[in-house]
């Protein structure tokens, strides 16, 4: 077989394999202003052998990186540098960028996306603004002439580029750029079947008085009128006031991917929201919610392709201390905290989880003189969580006794075992608390 036909079968069969997988799933962030870090053979074969992350987005080409993640079937997104977007346009350029970029590496390496520049609009340097999608063409047709079909083009936004947010329905994009911009690039973003990517960060507009909201923990809720739904987390409101936008201009079948997010593990002392604890908290349900495609109120049981930022803590980066203390891990690939991001097998070794019947064991259990409305609050919330709470239901196997007491303690444990057994799972705004003594003994 020659050269060329081998080339050819395994780019199509590198196809296959990208069609097969709508989404990868649970990604990371891979940045790299350190001075520290280990070789990136070393972190290819930490992800594919210790971790559940199946995909990685870099911030440029590195080629150190590429090399190392072939054959590893890790998916891999590359990135563009925002000042290279005036250049792209010209079509001799493209093909330049993917033949020294993309052609060495793939498809031994998965490369699913290149990015475009990163929070274009954000930046708000209009020579860069007004070339992004003419260079997103551009480059999209350096990969069809090249044969690499099945690499998409996208770039990342923040929610900044939304005009209105609140609530999640009346989602719309900033004019100016609503149809300038943004519409063009969501008409090339559906005839090529590639997604919109945003980062969404509820920790940089943390409000205190809305802590829970932005945590995932246990809340009221925030109720949009138009819809009639409730969001019980500032992630979905987000992602659906996303949704809202595009689908105001027409283009909600264009799928929706979380390029970034994520919470600082630590901060500088006018930084109160960068804790470890609040860290672990949001990424722990972050991930929980990833991967079990619950979806959100306007968008059920869909799962989102998403990239944790950031998988280290990079101890050369600017600006405040949060910014050095977003990774998932130390250089030493031990886990800053428990994001559920191990393999089973793989503990953190701070948190260990002890199996079921094994000396130390724990359970959630509602608080003593806990008030029915809270518990009934509890029981509410819970249920429209993705936790399964049929058994508690008439003639489920754990419907007696049938108090609210009993159920409550049934759906609070529940939520706490299927979310790790981590001591901030019972939390229940301070109605639950961690006990060593079965409950249904």
């Amino acid at each position: 077989m020659s050269k060329t036909s081998t080339r050819d079968l395994l780019l199509f069969l590198a196809g296959l394999l990208q069609l097969a997988a709508t989404t990868t799933g649970l990604g990371v962030n891979y940045g790299t202003i350190a001075n520290n870090l280990p070789p990136p053979a070393e972190v290819a074969n930490f992800l594919k052998t210790k971790t559940i992350i199946n995909a990685i987005k870099l911030f440029d080409a590195n080629p150190d990186i590429l090399r190392a993640f072939a054959n590893t079937n890790i998916s891999v997104t590359v990135s563009v540098g925002n000042g290279d977007i005036p250049n792209l346009v010209q079509l001799p350029a493209a093909k330049n960028w993917v033949a020294a970029n993309i052609a060495p590496f793939y498809p031994q390496t998965k490369i699913i996306r290149i990015l475009v520049g990163n929070e274009i609009i954000h930046i708000g340097n209009r020579d860069w603004i007004y070339n992004l999608v003419p260079a997103m063409k551009s480059m999209n047709t350096a990969l069809m002439e090249a044969g690499f079909k099945h690499i998409k083009l996208s770039t990342p936004n923040t929610p900044g580029c939304l005009g209105s947010s609140e609530p999640p329905s009346q989602g719309r994009f900033r004019m100016g750029y609503d149809k300038d911009i943004i519409l063009p690039m969501l008409q090339f973003l559906s005839e090529t079947k590639s997604a919109f990517m945003i980062n969404p960060y509820p920790y940089f507009i943390y409000n205190p008085t809305m802590a829970d909201y932005m945590l995932f923990k246990k809340n009221k809720g925030i109720y949009d009128n138009y819809t009639k739904l409730t969001y019980y987390n500032m992630f979905d409101a987000q992602m659906d006031s996303l949704y809202s936008a595009m689908k105001a201009i027409g283009f909600a079948d264009v799928p929706i991917v979380v390029a970034e997010t994520g919470w600082p593990s630590a901060g500088d002392p006018d930084q109160p929201a960068a804790t470890l604890d609040n860290a672990a908290t949001f990424n722990w349900h972050l991930v929980k919610r990833v991967i079990s495609g619950i979806g959100t109120p306007l968008m059920p049981k869909k799962k989102f392709e998403t990239y944790i930022f950031a998988l280290f803590n990079e101890n050369q980066k600017p600006g405040p201390t949060s910014e050095r203390n977003f990774g998932l891990f130390r250089p030493d690939f031990t886990p800053v905290y428990d994001a559920g991001v191990m393999l089973k097998g793989e503990q953190t070794p701070a948190q260990p989880k002890p199996e079921p019947g094994a000396p130390g064991r724990k359970w959630c259990v509602p608080r003593p003189n806990t008030s029915n409305a809270a518990l009934q609050e509890n029981l509410d919330w819970i249920c429209i969580q993705g936790i399964d709470c049929g058994p508690i239901q008439p003639g489920g196997a754990c419907f007696q006794p049938d108090t609210l007491w009993d159920h409550a303690q049934y759906a609070m444990n529940a939520y706490y075992s299927a979310n790790g057994r981590n001591d901030f799972n019972c939390d229940f705004k301070q109605t639950g608390q961690i006990t060593t003594n079965n409950p249904s003994k």
